[in-house]
Formats: structure tokens, C-alpha cells, sequence
């Protein structure tokens, strides 16, 4: 299903999450979300006289976007007064922080398609293509089918579990890849973990990348055939730490990562702070997404460039790496005292305009078909390289218990706490990674 997206996008340039767990509606979780969808249609069928208050919340890059995305709302809804605060809040941590306290929470927020499973068997997302909605994009001009439509199928797909549509899709192709300073590295170089780190050690440079996180570690499994898995009740499967579909050991796997993370010219970057790291020039490459094509250009001028995730050496032989892939998406808090207007402008910021915008600015791949064929993303070098990994990239469906353990098997490889030579400690600290992701839920 990612590739219909890609489709999309090759034939506009005329070159070359989806989640599938299940888990129970928020409309069987919560008395409180049922009564708000039913009061949907009044708090935004006519004009108030007080204004209405919302609160939106984004990414800390997304704040000036927001803030034109909700001047915009406010003007095509001039009949009606607002009150709305713009907040920051990761799409990477949107769930974590919404489930302390859901009513507490935004009314409307972004967050990535790896989170939706969680969000709605906790009840926290409305339904926005329920019978108690359906009513309001009339408003907008619009209905939901409209809506579904103006997407790519897939984003729609990766928006929905059992039929249900629980946000409303943003971006795609939210993965990561290779930014290279082709004075460096050349093309043909960037394809292999091998020849980056010689390059950037004639040069004096650093390659980097995030390996404290499940997200990121995973391109290393997901290349020799392993995976992770939801189940009906949230847990997560892994096979990590045994022999993948493909024949390869999970300790190969951590050995081959080792050494990567061993030579001289690999220095691990902390989660969250590869929009820091790329600035202060130590490096000639790093992974990373859509989000840090701005500093990469602004570092690396008219060489800079970007491509799909190199291959690594296991055993002798060239693995490729596969990305965790998946999408953006704006949520409706299911306990949003106005249900309606949150739902309206969540779709404003998921709609052409806005997603548009949303490229021009800060250049995040749209999933809205007509943005799609923005002459400007055709030739878009950090978009083109998501897209490309299409093909290769794995749609990541986890349960909460993954993230930590992961974390932690992370930063044991960044920090040298394993040996490439001690089969033993490896195993053990694999074994203790598959225990605590596949963790029965508290």
C-alpha cells in the first residue's frame, strides 16, 4: 500500500502505517467521547457568541505554519470568534504525553501513524467519519468522502483501524534516510556504511545517526529480514534475537552494527537531536528526515544531497537497510468540549492549502494528491529520497512496551557496552530486548 504514494509522485515527475492492528473504538471506551460526538453538531452548526476555545498543538519547526494555518481558519470561519492556543508537542512524543491525561490534552494535535493503535484503544482520538460528524464538514463544503478522496489511499488507510477513520492524514513518507556533502562523498560511496566512513575519514569528518531509538535501530533488522508486530491487545512481537526469514542471526545483526559504531568516524547522535548536530559542520552525512533538509542545505550549500539508507556489510555481503516508514496526521481529542470546531480545523491543517503550505515551508511530503504534483516537491532532493525508499521501507506497527527497551538496546551499541566478540553478552542483551518488548501490558 506505501506505494501508491510513490506512484503518485514518480508519474507527477515523470521520473522513474499504515497500522493494521486492531483495537477497540474510543466509542466503546468512554461515556465522555460518546456524549461529545453527539453535542458535535451544535457547538459548531451556528455562530457563538463567545469566542470558541481550542488548542492546537505541533511540532517545535511547525510553529509558524500553525500560526498561519490558524489565521487562515479564523478568516474562513469570520462568522465565528475564536480563542485558539498553539502549543509544542512532538508528533514523536504526541502520544506518550496525551495518554497521562487525555482530557488535559489538546483538542487537536499531530502525531505519527505508529501511535494511532495506542490512541485509540485508549479512546483518546474521535472517530471523524462517524454518524455524529458527518454532519459538520458541511461547513467546510466538504464530506468526509470528499476528504478521503483528495488522499492518497494509503495515508487514508494508515488513518484507520477496522474501517474507521480516527485522523485526518498531513504527510507522508515520514522516514529517514542519507543527507551527504557530495564534496565528501560521492554518489556511488553513499550507497554503503563502508565507503561513507572511509570518505569521511580522509576528511576529517563524522558520519551520523540516532541509534537510541526503535525507530531508528530498526532499519538495521528490518534489513536482514526481521520484524515487529501488534497484536489484538497491544503487545508487540519481535523476533530479534533469534534467526530472521532470511537466515540471518540477530547477533550477525548487533556484530555488523558494532562495527559501525566502532570506527573512528561514526559518532552517535542522541534522539531528538539531529536538528542540532547537523549545524555545527563536524559532520559530512547523517540519517535523518524531511524535517533537517533546511539545515542541510543551510550546512552543506551547493553540495548537499540526498539519497535512500546505505547498504551494510554482514558476513561478507551487502544488507540494505529499511526504514521505519509511515505517515503524520492530525488527531481530534475525543473529549474536546468542542468537538465540532476541533474537528473543522483539524481538517483545515490536513487540507490542500494547508498542505501545500506545510511543503513550501519546511518541505514535508503532502499525501493530498493535488499538493502532489507541486512542480517545487517534483524536484525536492530530501522528498525524492523519502519516496524513494517506497520500495524498501517497513511500516511500523508497535506496542508502547517497544520503546524503552529499544532505547536502551540502543544506547548499549552507541556506547560500546557490547563486544563484536562476545557472542554471549550479545545474545543476553537481545534476549532481554525481545522480554521486555513483547511484555503483556500493565
Amino acid at each position: 500500500m506505501r506505494k501508491k504514494i510513490l506512484s503518485v509522485l514518480l508519474c507527477a515527475t515523470m521520473v522513474t502505517t499504515m497500522m493494521t492492528g486492531c483495537g477497540s473504538s474510543s466509542d466503546d471506551k468512554s461515556a465522555n467521547s460518546k456524549n461529545a460526538s453527539s453535542d458535535a453538531s451544535s457547538d459548531s452548526g451556528s455562530e457563538s457568541s463567545g469566542p470558541i476555545k481550542l488548542t492546537v498543538w505541533g511540532a517545535e519547526g511547525d510553529q509558524d505554519f500553525l500560526k498561519g494555518v490558524v489565521e487562515n481558519f479564523k478568516n474562513a470561519y469570520s462568522d465565528q470568534k475564536f480563542d485558539i492556543e498553539i502549543g509544542v508537542e512532538s508528533e514523536s512524543t504526541a502520544k506518550d504525553t496525551v495518554l497521562k491525561d487525555i482530557e488535559a490534552a489538546a483538542d487537536v494535535y499531530s502525531f505519527a501513524s505508529d501511535q494511532l493503535a495506542d490512541l485509540v484503544r485508549a479512546g483518546a482520538l474521535a472517530n471523524v467519519d462517524s454518524d455524529e460528524l458527518s454532519s459538520i464538514y458541511s461547513k467546510a463544503n466538504k464530506t468526509i468522502d470528499d476528504i478521503k478522496s483528495a488522499n492518497v489511499d494509503d495515508s487514508i488507510e494508515a488513518s484507520s483501524i477496522d474501517g474507521k477513520m480516527y485522523a485526518f492524514p498531513t504527510s507522508g513518507a515520514n522516514t529517514y534516510f542519507l543527507y551527504y556533502d557530495k564534496s565528501v562523498i560521492s554518489e556511488k560511496d553513499a550507497a554503503k556504511w563502508d565507503t561513507i566512513l572511509a570518505d569521511a575519514k580522509k576528511a576529517g569528518k563524522k558520519v551520523g545517526m540516532t541509534l537510541n531509538s526503535g525507530w531508528y535501530n530498526a532499519s538495521f533488522f528490518y534489513g536482514a529480514g526481521f520484524t515487529t508486530g501488534l497484536n489484538e491487545d497491544g503487545t508487540t512481537t519481535m523476533d530479534w534475537n533469534g534467526t530472521s526469514a532470511d537466515g540471518i542471526k540477530g547477533t550477525d545483526v548487533v556484530k555488523a552494527m558494532l562495527d559501525i559504531t566502532s570506527n573512528p568516524s561514526f559518532k552517535p547522535i542522541a534522539d531528538g537531536k539531529i536538528s542540532d548536530s547537523i549545524p555545527t559542520g563536524d559532520y559530512c552525512a547523517v540519517i535523518s528526515g524531511t524535517w533537517d533538509s533546511q539545515n542541510a542545505q543551510k550546512v552543506w550549500g551547493k553540495n548537499y544531497a540526498a539519497i535512500k539508507l546505505p547498504t551494510y556489510t554482514l558476513n561478507g555481503k551487502q544488507i540494505q537497510m529499511k526504514p521505519a516508514y509511515g505517515y503524520k496526521m492530525e488527531a481530534v481529542n475525543a473529549y474536546s468540549k468542542n468537538l465540532g470546531w476541533a474537528t473543522l480545523l483539524a481538517e483545515y491543517i490536513s487540507n490542500e492549502e494547508s498542505q501545500t503550505a506545510h511543503f513550501d515551508q519546511v518541505e514535508t511530503p503532502p499525501t493530498n494528491k493535488k499538493s502532489l504534483e507541486s512542480d517545487a516537491l517534483k524536484s525536492n532532493k530530501a522528498v525524492l529520497a523519502a519516496t524513494s525508499e517506497g520500495d524498501i521501507g517497513v511500516i511500523q506497527s508497535v506496542g508502547g512496551k517497544y520503546w524503552d527497551p529499544t532505547k536502551t538496546f540502543g544506547e548499549m551499541i552507541a556506547k560500546h557496552k557490547l563486544s563484536a566478540t562476545d557472542d554471549k553478552a550479545i545474545q543476553k542483551a537481545l534476549d532481554n530486548l525481545v522480554s521486555g518488548v513483547t511484555a503483556s501490558l500493565d
